[in-house]
């Protein structure tokens, strides 16, 4: 998987909270700004939560675009949204991490496999809603495997 899919820049942290939908927009939004989708991007990420919501439990939401957005994708990549007082998401589901991914062909499912391994522990959660640098929620998502 490209080195390139998951960088400080990405990552960031303290947001205040907001609706999901403002929520996904950020996510995408900073996909876009750091080349690894075209904006239209956007619009399979709000998709995809009117379809099914994204939220996977633990306390994170994973917002990507629908199959027919995928041609919209330019590199792999994750950008990652920290919110300390979460982001409600339907249902009594609160979302502390939301985590937007983008993957080239099977590189969606290898990310999200990447992503699965680390939220599975709540603890791991619990470490990436208190982290304060973007380092540190690198060092607990590689700590899971290589991304």
């Amino acid at each position: 998987m490209n080195k390139n899919v998951l960088v400080e820049e990405n990552i960031v942290l303290n947001l205040p909270s907001e609706g999901k939908y403002e929520a996904i927009e950020r996510a995408g939004r900073l996909l876009v700004a750091n080349g690894y989708v075209n904006e239209n991007y956007i619009q399979g990420m709000r998709e995809r939560e009117d379809e099914v919501s994204t939220f996977m439990g633990n306390g994170v939401a994973i917002p990507h675009g629908m199959n027919e957005y995928k041609k919209q994708i330019l590199n792999s990549g994750i950008v990652i949204l920290q919110y300390p007082n979460g982001v409600d998401f339907g249902d009594g589901n609160t979302a502390y991490m939301v985590i937007g991914i983008a993957g080239v062909g099977d590189e969606h499912m290898a990310i999200l496999s990447q992503i699965a391994l680390t939220i599975q522990y709540e603890e791991n959660v619990e470490k990436l809603k208190e982290a304060k640098t973007p380092q540190a929620i690198m060092e607990i998502i590689k700590e899971e495997g290589e991304m």
